[in-house]
């Protein structure tokens, strides 16, 4: 059994209102130095079988049409060992 990642960002040119809740809030909070944040999120899959060129494909599918609005959101498919 192998894991795949997908991890999903908003593209760079839409507004991120999360991210920069966060980015405000952390110099109240001590964190000085960090000039700007991006909130993402990140599925982990558990594949049955070889994580070959069809498993990875039916993964990116899956991101495609249901993890990720792919009019707004950017994601990469990645096999963790």
């Amino acid at each position: 059994m192998a894991r795949v990642v997908v991890d999903v960002m908003l593209k760079p040119e839409i507004l991120d209102p999360q991210g920069q809740a966060v980015q405000r809030a952390l110099p109240r909070l001590g964190f000085d130095g960090i000039s700007d944040v991006r909130q993402g999120k990140r599925f982990e899959l558990e594949i049955d079988g070889p994580v070959d060129d069809a498993a990875l494909d039916r993964v990116r599918k899956l991101a495609e049409t249901f993890l990720a609005n792919t009019v707004i959101e950017d994601f990469t498919v990645k096999v963790e060992s």
